[in-house]
């Protein structure tokens, strides 16, 4: 778990995934335009946050493969 919060992409998909369920929370609980935009825009920072989190390397170093000369 420590190699991946080390890494860079998957902390910051946990940070818009937060951020989004706080927008998301609120543009459910309000009715007015402005909630409604935060709302979707949650959406959009979850899903970023998602895809940010999952396409995150996961710290170990690779094997680099040889090419044959």
């Amino acid at each position: 778990m420590l190699k991946k919060l080390n890494n860079l992409g998957f902390v910051i998909g946990i940070f818009f995934s937060i951020i989004a369920l706080i927008l998301i929370i609120g543009g459910l609980l309000s009715e007015s335009l402005s909630t409604r935009l935060n709302f979707y825009t949650g959406f959009v920072f979850l899903v970023f946050g998602v895809l940010m989190a999952s396409f995150s390397k996961d710290g170990s170093p690779r094997e680099e493969t040889k090419r044959p000369e």
